[in-house]
């Protein structure tokens, strides 16, 4: 379960969480900062990643167009890494339920 982080997430969260969720990227380690959310999605699909965000438009995408790729949305307002870091790993049992269910295609913590 491979976590892709966006641009709006701290780059230092993949290796914060590698031992839960190894594989996992940021969109700048893939030179993807400048990509649009259509990009990003696609990618995010072809290698079977998990895309974690802030912003709304990928749960949009994901209504528009289905899973894979899933969804983390998170909504934590402005907060700092070590929150989101914590809210990650807090959540991590949620979020493996969550890969396996093939009817939710976004996943919304706080």
């Amino acid at each position: 379960m491979k976590l892709l982080f966006d641009q709006n997430i701290s780059p230092r969260l993949p290796k914060l969480l590698n031992d839960l969720f190894p594989g996992s990227s940021h969109v700048l380690d893939l030179n993807l900062a400048m990509a649009t959310d259509s990009e990003i999605w696609n990618y995010a699909l072809s290698n079977n990643y998990i895309i974690v965000t802030k912003d709304d438009d990928f749960n949009n995408l994901s209504v528009l167009l289905g899973s894979p790729p899933k969804v983390i949305l998170l909504a934590v307002g402005n907060c700092s890494t070590d929150e989101i870091h914590q809210t990650i790993r807090k959540n991590h049992s949620s979020i493996h339920e969550f890969t396996l269910n093939e009817t939710m295609g976004t996943l919304l913590l706080v």
